[in-house]
């Protein structure tokens, strides 16, 4: 008879860290300016809320478990075959059911030193051996991965663009990465910040995946389309990967209103295209500011952007998170989970991005210049 008192969880979960939320509220204050999720300051579409609103005359309906509407959608907008799309609860989801479907354990799974917490956590709780690679200049480094793989290698998985840092690798150092892995090694392409991108050189997967047998890439309409609060996301992935995935999926892992609301959010381009250049000219406003201020900004091709704050400036992370948060405005401190003594901050609207640049001039106005 066994002597213990309650059910034990499975062993690898001891190494899982549970997964820590950006602060989203301040007591006794009813509307903060949250910059701590990289959310979408303007939220969906009117196309996107009418679809939602819609869908609520069919809640007492299944959905439609093939996801034939998004996924056609998808496959028009992106030029991509739509029998190998598939819709999730988020990107999330996908992440972890591809390393469900692929990662036995004891297996090794390479990660870069930057990226989702929680491609991390599901690896581990899968039973997998997390090897963490370390970046050169705030982005993933192909050699440093390359070098990384072993026999034991079923995956390796990278957010491009990165998170928290906000960079990314050309489309040339992605067919590089694809091209030095072994045939029986899946590489996982987390593009939830791609939609932000305008580079030309930039590659979120597609072109990869459309050729490799190997490969797979997520998306999220939680950024740029504003529908974080639907939980809906994408993979773009080789037929054997998809159907590998379509074998543990549940049938209904996408609701109704999510489906629709992410479909009508494809078909309003004109919505998106707005939302993406403001984040745009106002990510290099806030980075030329916060530089003037002496606060080095990491160059950014996503919503959000990364603060290092020199050794010497007298400024924490702790304690610029403390003043702006007396301000009303709620940063993402980093150094758990991210590089050290550091903040991450969303792009807002223009009266938040103002809000936030002028706390930070008199926050680093109050910290006394270091003797010389």
């Amino acid at each position: 008879m066994s002597s213990r008192t309650s059910p034990a969880p499975r062993a690898a979960l001891a190494a899982c860290p549970p997964y820590v939320q950006g602060k989203s509220a301040i007591a006794g204050m009813e509307k903060p300016i949250k910059l701590s999720s990289n959310e979408s300051p303007f939220g969906p579409s009117p196309a996107a809320k009418a679809a939602y609103l819609a869908a609520v005359d069919e809640l007492h309906r299944y959905p439609d478990g093939s996801q034939r509407a998004l996924r056609e959608a998808l496959a028009a907008r992106f030029d991509v075959e739509a029998d190998r799309l598939i819709a999730g609860n988020g990107s999330e989801e996908l992440i972890l059911l591809a390393l469900r479907a692929f990662v036995d354990p004891g297996d090794q799974v390479v990660l870069s030193q930057n990226g989702f917490v929680m491609t991390r956590i599901h690896a581990l709780a899968q039973g997998a051996e997390v090897i963490e690679v370390a970046e050169a200049d705030w982005r993933v480094s192909v050699d440093n991965i390359l070098a990384a793989v072993t026999e034991r290698t079923k995956v390796v998985a990278i957010a491009n663009p990165n998170n928290p840092t906000g960079t990314y690798i050309s489309a040339a150092e992605l067919r590089r990465l694809h091209a030095g892995l072994p045939a029986d090694v899946l590489l996982m392409i987390d593009s939830a910040y791609g939609d932000y991108v305008v580079a030309p050189d930039y590659d979120s997967g597609i072109a990869i995946v459309r050729t490799a047998s190997n490969a797979i890439m997520t998306r999220t309409f939680s950024k740029l389309y504003g529908l974080a609060g639907m939980r809906i996301g994408w993979a773009y992935g080789s037929p054997d990967v998809i159907a590998a995935i379509q074998r543990i999926r549940t049938p209904f892992n996408a609701n109704a209103p999510a489906l629709a609301a992410a479909t009508a959010a494809l078909g309003d381009r004109d919505y998106a295209d707005r939302v993406r250049d403001h984040t745009i000219a106002w990510r290099g406003r806030m980075a030329a500011a916060l530089a003037d201020m002496g606060i080095p900004v990491v160059p950014s091709v996503t919503n959000f952007l990364l603060l290092t704050l020199p050794a010497d400036s007298g400024l924490t992370s702790k304690g610029v998170a403390a003043h702006l948060l007396e301000r009303g405005i709620i940063p993402r401190p980093l150094g758990v989970s991210g590089p050290g003594n550091s903040l991450r901050i969303t792009i807002g609207t223009e009266e938040e991005n103002l809000a936030f640049l002028a706390a930070m001039e008199s926050c680093v106005r109050r910290v006394p210049s270091p003797v010389q």
